[in-house]
């Protein structure tokens, strides 16, 4: 069988020379990605604003003290007032849940918000505002010229790294040393 040259559950991990500031130095879980196109959700941009206020703001109080004071992600450019949850798969299914892989899910439905404050959701979650949105084909071209690198998922990345180490950290899953890169792309 031939690999799918799909990205799902893989790590874009931006290349030195990608200058976009909604991209640079960024470390990006790819979600979902077609021939329509690819949502993905940035890593490694911390919001001034914890899941806890996040609760709060929707009324819903209490939940794991650690998980309330996580800090929410800027997901990337797109619908930044839209809410999407990482999280291990669990006993309880979800009103609006995609499946990244069979040990990482996105949810993007209340109901497990209103779990997380009643104590009954995920264990380990990461909340992120907004997403990374690629139309048809405009992924499979920016990794034509260099913008990316990609390795498999790993979830210490998405749930346990302090956010400054998550990009060189998903580099050196590769043996890739970022500081060792060149910051002009080139193709051969």
């Amino acid at each position: 069988m031939a690999p799918s040259r799909f990205l799902s559950n893989q790590l874009l991990i931006a290349m030195p020379s990608l200058a976009d500031p909604n991209f640079s130095q960024t470390v990006t879980l790819v979600c979902e990605h077609s021939e329509r196109g690819a949502l993905g959700i940035v890593l490694n941009r911390p919001m001034n604003m914890t899941l806890g206020e996040v609760l709060d703001q929707l009324a819903l109080a209490g939940g794991n003290p650690g998980l309330r004071a996580g800090p929410v992600l800027r997901g990337g450019p797109v619908q930044t007032d839209r809410g999407f949850v990482l999280h291990p798969p669990g006993e309880r299914t979800w009103d609006s849940t995609l499946e990244v892989s069979d040990r990482l899910h996105v949810t993007t439905s209340r109901d497990v918000l209103e779990a997380i404050a009643l104590g009954q959701g995920p264990q380990r979650a990461a909340m992120a505002l907004g997403y990374a949105g690629w139309d048809a084909g405009q992924l499979d071209e920016e990794m034509r010229q260099n913008a990316w690198l990609t390795v498999p998922c790993d979830e210490s990345v998405v749930f346990d790294l302090p956010f400054e180490q998550r990009w060189s950290a998903a580099a050196r899953l590769l043996g890739v040393d970022l500081s060792r890169l060149s910051h002009v792309a080139g193709r051969a």
